[in-house]
């Protein structure tokens, strides 16, 4: 879901880049250096999982994993996705460089309601069921927000992007179905193997 070079204006570039400097942050102040590996191999799978792409308009719809990395790092998504997406940019030249501050803030800040999201069902319907639909409901609001916020992104540039917006919408329930089950699945077996994952990212 990468916005390509040349679209935004450069108000919603600027606010795009404080937003993202300001989430990214807040995660590295609460990031427990202990849990590196597991934010680096986290980063690695969300640098993977969006590395096939299926263009729409001026953006493209893939695999994010962004409401996995979310559930799993809560406010240390955002340092994990920037990198992510930064070797993206020097890499493979997916995105780039003066849209990086807005391609982080909509995948990092989305990733870090999907964690408030998956609190929130937890507290009030613990128990194996629970952590299923928590999951669920994380790894797909993951999706949604990412495309609403770059859907959003679009619009604030130019009425004539609407159209496109409007369309990265609606490419992305698939992909918010397949994220959803996905997130569900890996949540359920890590519960199983390492639910202390899980204890750190709520602390």
């Amino acid at each position: 879901m990468h916005i390509a070079e040349g679209i935004l204006s450069p108000a919603v570039l600027g606010a795009g880049a404080a937003l993202a400097a300001a989430g990214t942050a807040i995660g590295l102040r609460k990031l427990d250096y202990d849990r590196l590996m597991t934010v680096g191999i986290l980063s690695a799978a969300f640098f993977v999982g969006s590395l096939i792409h299926v263009p729409v308009g001026f953006s493209s719809a893939h695999l994010i994993l962004n409401g996995l990395v979310g559930v799993l790092l809560g406010w240390a998504a955002f340092p994990a996705i920037l990198t992510a997406l930064l070797l993206q940019a020097v890499l493979f030249q997916f995105g780039g460089f003066t849209v990086l501050g807005v391609n982080a803030f909509t995948m990092g800040f989305s990733s870090v309601l999907a964690w408030y999201c998956y609190k929130g069902i937890i507290g009030i319907w613990p128990g194996p069921t629970g952590i299923r639909a928590a999951a669920f409901c994380g790894g797909a609001l993951g999706v949604a927000l990412a495309a609403a916020l770059t859907a959003l992104a679009l619009a604030f540039t130019s009425e004539g992007f609407q159209t496109a917006a409007q369309l990265l919408l609606w490419a992305h329930l698939p992909v918010m179905l397949a994220e959803g089950l996905i997130t569900m699945f890996t949540v359920v077996f890590i519960q199983r193997v390492r639910p202390e994952m899980f204890q750190a990212a709520r602390a």
